[in-house]
């Protein structure tokens, strides 16, 4: 089965479309899709499209994991986090069916687990620890699939204060880190301090897809794949694009560079037409 994975779609439905559409001419039914996470809030088409993913979930055909939108979505659905004048995803709060998206939501992983041409890999929205090698990555990972009272008790709580909800907004939301393990949501001061270049310097013997990260976007280094090209984010003094990448599995080093294996697809038009601090 070929995997296809794909970068933040966040409500963008007729990108994806587009991209379902190729790998379906060239793979037929043979492929599986791999989703980074925020696949809604800030685009026109939240639940349509969380309808359509739960369906590729639930047929086997695809994988997904949590990102910082769909623990915004929660926490609102929850009463924890009031609506923000970017959200979008009121057509889910407002469903028949919210109680069951939550819940279903609340099972979903924050890292997927897999292997590419004999090498391990994992996919998680934002950002890991430095540290962590996969057996550990895979260990705090479960907190996604904990329990309805833990997982509920994270999102009200603070990730200053409770370790495990800082475990949580790492893996959802991080972009910097620094020397002595601590990171952040900010852009980096330099270089050095984006997470994956500490990251990068421990050698581990896993790679990474991970989205998120709309301002840097296409990163492609050994043993990383940053899929966020900032569809939702088309027009704010940039071309937005929805990206894919198509690895060859059979290869030696499918998280080698230098790699093609990309399909974009331009955003349709803007779509967030108001000023916003941050890309989030």
């Amino acid at each position: 089965m070929q995997p296809v994975f794909i970068g933040d779609v966040q409500g963008c439905a007729d990108e994806f479309h587009e991209l379902v559409g190729r790998a379906r001419a060239r793979f037929g039914e043979r492929f599986e899709l791999w989703l980074v996470g925020d696949l809604v809030n800030r685009g026109p088409a939240n639940l349509a499209l969380l309808e359509e993913v739960a369906g590729w979930v639930e047929r086997g055909r695809a994988r997904y994991v949590l990102g910082n939108h769909e623990l915004g979505l929660l926490a609102s659905a929850l009463g924890h986090r009031p609506l923000r004048p970017l959200d979008t995803f009121q057509d889910i709060l407002d469903s028949p069916d919210l109680s069951f998206w939550v819940e279903w939501l609340r099972r979903r992983p924050l890292a997927e687990i897999g292997e590419l041409g004999g090498r391990p890999f994992a996919m998680v929205h934002a950002g890991v620890h430095p540290d962590w090698d996969l057996p550990e990555l895979e260990k705090r990972a479960r907190l996604a699939a904990s329990d309805p009272e833990t997982a509920w008790g994270l999102l009200a709580a603070s990730r200053t204060s409770d370790a495990d909800r800082d475990v949580l907004d790492r893996l959802t939301s991080c972009r910097s880190a620094d020397s002595r393990g601590g990171w952040s949501k900010e852009e980096p001061a330099q270089a050095g301090d984006a997470w994956h270049s500490r990251w990068s310097a421990r050698e581990h013997d896993y790679s990474l897809v991970y989205g998120h990260w709309s301002m840097q976007g296409l990163h492609v280094a050994e043993g990383l794949r940053g899929l966020d090209t900032g569809c939702v984010h088309h027009a704010r003094g940039r071309d937005g694009f929805l990206t894919a990448w198509v690895p060859d599995g059979k290869a030696a080093n499918a998280f080698g560079v230098p790699d093609d294996r990309f399909w974009q697809v331009r955003a349709k038009r803007r779509y967030v037409t108001q000023a916003a601090s941050g890309s989030d």
